[in-house]
C-alpha cells in the first residue's frame, strides 16, 4: 500500500482541491460563451481533469491523448511518442490542454505543435504541477496549480511504474 512509502507530503488533498476550485473558476470566467474542448494527457492527468471539470461551470467536451517520454524510468528519455491520438477534431475550437505535470517541457512542446497544426481557434495549457527548474524547452503554461521544486513526485494521478496514482495527495 502506498501509505507505507510516505515519508513526507508535498501537497495535501485539501491544498490540491482548493487550487483546483480556483482554476475551475478562472477557466469558467475566461471561456464563457466559447466552445471549450479539454484534452487530457493519459494517464497522469485523469484524476486532475476529473476534479477540474466539476469546477468548470459551463458546457464543455473533452477527449484524451496519450504520450510517453518516460517509459519505466523516473527521468525523461527526451523522445516523445503519441500512444493515443484524439477521437475528435479540434479545428476552430477553443482547446485547453490539461497536464498533470510540466517537467522538461519536451512532451508539452511536441503535443502543442501537433495540436496547433490542427488549427484550433485557441490553445492554452493548464497544469496541476509545474517544475520550471527542469525545463529543457521553454513552454507557456497559462494556468498553473503549483510550482514545485525539482523532485520526483507521485500521487494524485502521478506514478512510478504505474503505482501510487490513487493517493489523494502528492509526495516525493
Amino acid at each position: 500500500m502506498y501509505k507505507d512509502d510516505i515519508v513526507e507530503i508535498l501537497l495535501t488533498e485539501e491544498q490540491i482541491q482548493e487550487k483546483i476550485k480556483e482554476l475551475g473558476e478562472a477557466i469558467s470566467d475566461e471561456y464563457r460563451g466559447k466552445d471549450l474542448f479539454l484534452i487530457g494527457v493519459l494517464k497522469g492527468a485523469v484524476v486532475f481533469m476529473a476534479d477540474l471539470i466539476r469546477h468548470i461551470s459551463l458546457p464543455l467536451s473533452f477527449d484524451f491523448m496519450a504520450a510517453s517520454s518516460y517509459g519505466d524510468s523516473s527521468q525523461s528519455s527526451g523522445r516523445v511518442r503519441i500512444l493515443k491520438d484524439l477521437d475528435d477534431d479540434v479545428r476552430d475550437r477553443d482547446v485547453l490542454f490539461i497536464e498533470d505535470i510540466i517537467d522538461t517541457g519536451l512532451t508539452l512542446s511536441y503535443l502543442t505543435k501537433v495540436l496547433k497544426s490542427r488549427k484550433p481557434a485557441s490553445l492554452k495549457v493548464c497544469a496541476l504541477l509545474n517544475k520550471p527548474e527542469r525545463r529543457e524547452i521553454e513552454v507557456k503554461v497559462d494556468y498553473t496549480g503549483f510550482i514545485i521544486p525539482d523532485r520526483f513526485v507521485v500521487g494524485y494521478g502521478l506514478d512510478y511504474n504505474e503505482r501510487y496514482r490513487n493517493a489523494p495527495f502528492i509526495y516525493p
